[in-house]
């Protein structure tokens, strides 16, 4: 007998509504749902390959331990469970708290119960080293936020549906569905824009599918963001168009802009921003036109955090929607209102900065280290036995940091040497394959629940609950699960630092494997903001809720500063200013080319590459170069190429392409399987590099630690003849 379930994909932030078709145990189709009052019937290729996803042979249904030879071997769960939990109880007995790394990948944030789960760990073992995909994209969002709002989680987003005119700056939502800005059918809501008479500019050292789209298309130099976005909130100001009341009402501060943003003049940034003859003059163009047309956006993304200044930038582009009035204005940036908005004014919510430091000197954020110190902290136990806060076990939650953190290769290295690391994953990838103990969690479409995380970033008010759409096997263990378990089992043998585990601490340790994520959420549904919402009522809607347009009139609840006001200039970014007024009057960039990423519709993050429909017949993994800079250096299209960074080599098939200016290539994210060892069979068999066997973990953000993925000063040259495509390791040397 088929049955058919709907639910939202779990994969990216877009959340699209999907309806799957079952037989028994098997998902026998998936297509896109019309009936979904968020997506309307929009899903990407990614959606519609879950079932593939979901029924992978090789994705891992039974632990793995390591063996004595270095083999892994299956186990059973309580083995499994048992070794992980005494090895990792070891180092803690021996070392103290501070030598267990945590690291949370991206998927985390998309399952109900591996973020239940791995909130309850990180509130059991409270370690220094904590790590996770944000410092890869998001640390310059969550700190201006903590900031400026008082609340990390505090984000609005644009309200697509009305704006006017929206600055879309390094970002590319045609391929992302949004990032920090959940949107379903984006493709769609732009094109809206512009039919209602709207304007469309995006701003990227690339062409991409978004900018191809736009009015107006701005190829900024890779990392000058910052400058571009400060020199229009100084124009805004320099030409009296600031929204004195909203200001006066809801910021303080303002009284320090003019002098604070006085150096950034639009002919002092021009020879920095790569726009050519009239950048000045474009400057003073668009910030007039921000600041007249009503209502009008900004939307920062990717390309300004993986900079040397994305704290820098993701604050000049809060200024540009505060000085123009657009901050909690209908078609300006709204805060949307998830079902569980409540839990936003939590402790957790307000986030932390630099209430302690690495041994680096890196501040926290959020409590959390930047992963470009990770490799450095696991060879620090390594050369001194006594080293304070070294890392010297693991637990990676969902995460694949060998292909995800600058210097791919050396972060490799380091967690191969751990004493003990423990990996939660469904693939033996490039990060687990280095796992003494790997833990899978059945699929997550087995379980149930309401999304966490994703609504209260989405372009419109949406509420759904998420069934399960085949029923667990036997025996199989959920994420929430998992991760409880192993949490006790640690607590139950691990010894405690009285001071940062306290004995209540117990409790929790004991009762989380009894709990149940499904029933919390629907705890938290009762306990809901704006009004409390029944599990039923959601279960009754098989499509979702009809969704509601982000509204005005909530920005005193997303406020958690001091004195209720938005706070502008606060003392860490004018502090760190000075540091890029100090660049205004130096030479522009000296010649040579430099490495961006890119994103594709196809992929997401650093899997899904082990599905073959996904794939696709072509290497996509490919080195975009400008033609000019091929023909300067002998590179024929389908050709190969070394690119050399200060911290590595690899090499990659050519594809010459005017998307990106002279001076500029660019590697896709997520891609290098094959030299790293993945064990799927479609993954070993891919063509292409990691992007981050490049970049650099000594290029980072001073303020916020993150970093700095874009801009990476590289040499660009043919590869050897004999260097064949398949001989080549990912070094680009002979592996012969």
């Amino acid at each position: 007998m088929t049955t058919t379930v709907h639910r939202a994909c779990h994969l990216c932030e877009a959340s699209c509504g999907l309806t799957f078709e079952v037989e028994g145990d098997r998902i026998t189709s998936v297509r896109n749902d019309p009936d979904d009052p968020f997506s309307r019937g929009f899903c990407c290729p990614k959606g519609l390959a879950l079932a593939d996803l979901h029924h992978d042979p090789d994705r891992l249904t039974t632990p793995l331990v390591r063996r004595a030879d270095g083999a892994f071997a299956p186990a059973s769960w309580p083995e499994a469970l048992d070794r992980a939990a005494d090895g990792l109880a070891r180092v803690i007995a021996r070392h103290g708290l501070d030598a267990l790394g945590v690291y949370l990948g991206n998927p985390v944030v998309h399952h109900l119960g591996a973020m239940l789960g791995t909130e309850v760990f990180r509130a059991l073992f409270p370690t220094r080293n904590r790590y996770s995909a944000n410092s890869q994209d998001a640390t310059p969002h969550l700190l201006v936020n903590h900031l400026m709002f008082g609340m990390q989680l505090a984000h609005p987003v644009p309200d697509l549906d009305r704006a006017r005119l929206l600055l879309v700056v390094g970002a590319n939502p045609l391929v992302s569905n949004g990032s920090l800005m959940t949107a379903p059918r984006v493709g769609a809501r732009l094109r809206a824009v512009q039919a209602r008479g709207g304007k469309l500019v995006v701003v990227d050292p690339r062409r991409t599918e978004t900018a191809r789209l736009a009015d107006e298309h701005l190829p900024l130099r890779p990392g000058a963001d910052a400058l571009l976005l400060l020199a229009l909130a100084r124009e805004v100001l320099a030409q009296g168009l600031e929204d004195r009341d909203f200001l006066a009402r809801w910021c303080q501060g303002h009284e320090r802009l003019p002098a604070l943003l006085a150096p950034f003049t639009p002919e002092r940034v021009a020879p920095h921003l790569g726009l050519g003859e009239g950048a000045a003059a474009t400057v003073r163009r668009l910030a007039r036109e921000l600041a007249t047309t009503r209502p009008a956006a900004v939307y920062l993304r990717l390309g300004p955090c993986v900079t040397a200044t994305g704290g820098l930038a993701v604050w000049a582009g809060h200024l540009l929607n505060l000085l123009t009035g657009n901050l909690d204005r209908a078609g300006g940036v709204l805060f949307p209102e998830g079902p569980l908005s409540w839990l936003f004014r939590l402790p957790f919510a307000r986030g932390s900065f630099d209430s302690h430091r690495s041994p680096q000197g890196r501040p926290e954020v959020g409590g959390e280290y930047p992963c470009s110190i990770l490799a450095e902290q696991v060879e620090r136990g390594l050369a001194d036995p006594r080293a304070p806060e070294a890392v010297r076990a693991m637990v990676v939650f969902a995460g694949n940091p060998v292909l995800s953190a600058p210097n791919g290769r050396r972060l490799a290295r380091a967690l191969a040497s751990l004493e003990c690391l423990v990996a939660v994953d469904c693939y033996l990838g490039e990060t687990a394959r280095h796992a003494h103990v790997v833990l899978p969690p059945r699929s997550a479409l087995h379980d149930g629940g309401c999304d966490p995380v994703f609504p209260h970033f989405a372009v419109e008010d949406v509420a759904r609950w998420t069934p399960p759409v085949v029923p667990p096997p036997p025996g199989s263990v959920g994420e929430y699960e998992v991760i409880a378990r192993l949490s006790a089992e640690v607590w139950r043998r691990a010894p405690r630092d009285r001071r940062r585990q306290p004995r209540l601490l117990g409790l929790l340790a004991r009762a989380a494997p009894r709990l149940s994520p499904e029933r919390l959420a629907a705890l938290g549904l009762r306990l809901g903001s704006p009004a409390p919402l029944a599990r039923a009522a959601l279960e009754s809607a098989p499509h979702g809720l009809p969704t509601r347009p982000l509204a005005e009139g909530r920005l005193a609840r997303r406020l958690l500063t001091p004195d209720g006001r938005v706070a502008l200039a606060p003392a860490p970014l004018v502090e760190d200013l000075a540091r890029l007024v100090a660049t205004l009057d130096a030479p522009p960039a000296p010649g040579g080319l430099v490495l961006v990423g890119r994103r594709q519709l196809r992929s997401n993050n650093s899997w899904l590459h082990n599905l073959p429909a996904l794939l696709g017949p072509r290497n996509r993994c490919t080195l975009l170069v400008h033609p000019d800079d091929a023909r300067a250096r002998g590179l024929a299209h389908g050709g190969r190429a070394v690119v050399t960074s200060r911290v590595g080599a690899v090499e990659a098939e050519v594809e010459v392409s005017d998307e990106l200016p002279p001076g500029v290539v660019s590697l896709p994210h997520g891609w290098g399987h094959a030299a790293h060892g993945h064990a799927g069979r479609a993954c070993a068999a891919t063509d292409g590099p990691s992007v981050n066997d490049l970049t650099d973990d000594a290029l980072f953000d001073p303020l916020t630690g993150a970093s700095v993925l874009n801009g990476v000063p590289v040499t660009v040259a043919a590869a050897n003849p004999d260097q064949a495509a398949g001989r080549t390791t990912s070094t680009g040397v002979a592996s012969g």
